[in-house]
């Protein structure tokens, strides 16, 4: 894995450096000192722990830290913990950095370590990243000792997990959750500094900030649902950075072209899927489930909406994480015949109605939604395609009240654990993840023991049984593996893209 994602940033740094370097040059930056990018979605809370959404993750990546870091090619780095140490295979102790201070100017302290691993075990919205932590402890003002309830191998890559983020205990306490949410209080190389729900955040630089400060002086953080918008905005210099390029696939040929812009590709950790609602007839009906996933040619969709753009899915969990099977599970291939047969057996043999749910901001997702209506109109399901505003979106399929709804994961961590667990098993029905809320005994048993499993060999077996199950149950349709495309300024330099999307905004400059 570590080869191929050097290579995509190989090809990545070279991409964005031949683009930049050609053709005219770009219009004078009228304010050096102000960085701006736009996303397609606002996040749903900027509080670490209370929301596990990649808008979300991404700002948190920015205003805060974590204990430890994963470089850009996977790799466990220090963070606030400057160095850690096992004491057992359930016990790991971190020595944490002195003279670190918040944006608030209060100094890091083992307190706020507890108080933020403790308050993100008990969140339901993150149980799937930390719910194997029993318990933290201060030693002394710079060591804490973290408890798990079991040994688990991943566990520095989930401490590395924005979820995880090191937030301050008073400020948290004394402004409680909801105002924490809009004005968060983190380490990291910038502050917020003002919040307009639903359309920007405005941060500027923490000049104490603990390494090398952000080379910007001033962030602003956008929010533009509309690709075509977000687009024009980098293409006339209103913005600096477009992320989620991928979201417009026939738009990547006309922007690498352009002298004035440089697009950063790389293939993702990313999964994309047709979820169904296994909670709800007809889709508790394995049969229904497979029907429709052979009445949809999904080569042909990704052709028209993804030109160029990753590939066709084949399994829960992608082939660039550690222990996915992808590309030895048997593929499900068009099959409208076999689509009829397994809905009459059903007890549909003329079809039924339902409706696909997609985000707003997304056209890849909405334009697949509309193949899906064609295709399966010709099964005889009549499907409407209902699209819904992000943190609206995610409270709808959180609490069950859709039908099929189309969604992406990112297993971050690059560990199947990640991919399969907060996704696929019982205890995170809703919220933590399994928005589908299909459940199977012998996969629950199967990702527990997983969890627990210290031997690699023996993890690889248990992973390969759970990806055939869900294989075989079809609670998701593998429609797509991801591909991060975000373009920006020719000007701008120090623009990486991260395997787990996270940006790394403050290594951004100009030229």
């Amino acid at each position: 894995m570590k080869k191929l994602l050097i290579m995509a940033l190989v090809l990545v740094v070279v991409t964005g450096t031949l683009m930049a370097g050609g053709g005219r040059a770009a219009a004078a930056r009228t304010d050096p000192n102000r960085l701006v990018v736009a996303a397609a979605g606002f996040p749903a809370n900027l509080s670490p722990a209370m929301t596990n959404d990649m808008p979300s993750a991404q700002i948190h990546y920015i205003v805060f830290d974590t204990l430890v870091v994963q470089d850009y090619n996977m790799d466990i780095l220090p963070g606030l913990a400057y160095r850690w140490s096992w004491d057992d295979p359930s016990n790991l102790r971190v020595f944490l950095r002195r003279g670190v201070l918040f944006h608030n100017g209060d100094t890091l302290s083992a307190s706020d370590v507890v108080f933020s691993l403790e308050r993100a075990a008990a969140s339901p919205h993150v149980g799937h990243i930390t719910g194997m932590i029993s318990g933290a402890r201060a030693i002394n003002n710079y060591e804490v000792l973290i408890t798990l309830h079991y040994p688990f191998t991943p566990f520095l890559s989930h401490i590395a997990h924005s979820a995880t983020s090191i937030v301050n205990e008073r400020a948290v306490r004394q402004m409680g959750e909801a105002a924490h949410s809009l004005a968060p209080v983190g380490t990291g190389q910038y502050r917020v500094t003002s919040v307009v729900t639903g359309d920007r955040i405005e941060m500027t630089r923490w000049d104490q900030f603990w390494g090398e400060p952000a080379r910007v002086r001033d962030l602003t953080w956008r929010s533009i649902t509309d690709g075509a918008t977000r687009l024009l905005e980098l293409e006339t210099g209103g913005i600096d950075i477009m992320l989620g390029l991928q979201t417009m696939p026939h738009d990547i040929p006309r922007t690498a072209a352009n002298p004035d812009l440089a697009v950063f590709r790389q293939m993702s950790l990313a999964t994309n899927y047709i979820g169904f609602n296994a909670g709800v007839a007809p889709f508790n009906d394995v049969r229904v489930r497979r029907a429709i996933y052979y009445a949809l040619d999904l080569d042909a969709i990704n052709r028209a909406v993804n030109p160029g753009v990753g590939e066709t899915g084949r399994g829960p969990i992608n082939s660039m994480v550690w222990g996915s099977i992808a590309y030895r599970l048997p593929r499900i291939d068009f099959n409208p015949a076999r689509a009829r047969q397994l809905l009459a057996e059903a007890g549909f043999p003329a079809g039924f109605s339902t409706a696909i749910y997609v985000n707003e901001g997304n056209a890849v997702r909405a334009d697949l939604a509309v193949a899906m209506q064609h295709q399966l109109a010709a099964v005889g399901i009549t499907a409407e395609v209902r699209i819904v505003e992000w943190g609206a979106y995610l409270d709808l399929t959180a609490r069950g009240e859709h039908t099929m709804f189309v969604l992406g994961w990112v297993s971050v961590t690059g560990d199947p654990d990640y991919g399969l667990h907060p996704l696929f098993h019982s205890e995170n029905f809703g919220a933590a993840g399994n928005r589908t809320f299909w459940s199977n005994a012998e996969l629950d048993r199967l990702l527990d023991e997983g969890r627990a499993e210290t031997d690699p060999a023996r993890r690889l077996q248990i992973y390969e049984q759970a990806q055939r199950i869900i294989h075989n149950e079809v609670p998701w349709i593998f429609w797509h593996t991801g591909e991060n495309v975000h373009a920006t300024r020719a000007d701008v330099r120090g623009f990486r893209t991260h395997p787990a999307d996270r940006i790394a905004a403050w290594d951004v400059y100009f030229q």
